[in-house]
């Protein structure tokens, strides 16, 4: 397939300004969901995942230093990103402060998804910009590589979380820790395959 002649850089610029806005309100988002954990192993899962972005966010600060970016730039597109950032962490601490702490797990999970579902896309359009070659793709190029499995992990492993955390409050029995942590899933087919073999991995808990 044909490469497009060029990118946008504007359209670059401000996909990195909100990736960066991103990151810092995810290391406020996973500081909340921390607290808010239950389950120990979740607990210690989002204690990494909360380092591993603060290297994200540093990641990126690079990136803005070699592109001779200001980190603190603002656009009305940021400015909504941050906006919903500061709401997931609104939400968690609303959610500790008026409901049961399983509750406020959940609420801590839907969240961390909600945040990561924009924080993959991120990373999954930066690929793109890469893919096109050329100075910017240079300079993007090793920071996709440091930065997008993480992304991915984050991701679906809390998807599964999120999902056998709803299954078990529902009195269900749920798989805990999820099929995607157990098979260390990294991709969008890997968790379709890990979800699938919730049955299985219910069938050995019971023995």
């Amino acid at each position: 397939m044909a490469r497009s002649s060029k990118v946008k850089t504007e359209q670059v610029h401000e996909l990195l300004l909100q990736a960066l806005e991103t990151e810092r309100g995810g290391i406020q988002i996973y500081t909340a969901a921390v607290k808010a954990a239950v389950n120990e192993d979740l607990k210690k899962e989002w204690g990494e995942y909360l380092e591993e972005t603060r290297t994200h966010e540093q990641v990126l600060t690079r990136v803005f230093e070699q592109l001779e970016m200001d980190t603190e730039e603002q656009s009305p597109g940021r400015k909504v990103v941050a906006h919903l950032g500061s709401s997931l962490v609104k939400a968690i601490e609303m959610a500790m402060k008026n409901d049961a702490p399983e509750a406020a797990e959940l609420v801590a999970a839907e969240c961390v998804v909600l945040a990561e579902t924009k924080d993959h896309q991120n990373w999954e359009l930066i690929g793109k910009v890469v893919e096109q070659g050329g100075a910017l793709a240079k300079v993007l190029e090793p920071a996709y590589k440091a930065v997008e499995s993480d992304e991915d992990h984050h991701l679906y492993h809390t998807m599964g979380w999120c999902r056998e955390l709803w299954i078990q409050s529902l009195g269900m029995p749920a798989v805990l820790p999820p099929p995607e942590e157990v098979k260390k899933v990294e991709t969008a087919i890997g968790a379709s395959r890990a979800e699938q073999s919730r049955d299985e991995m219910l069938g050995r808990q019971k023995h």
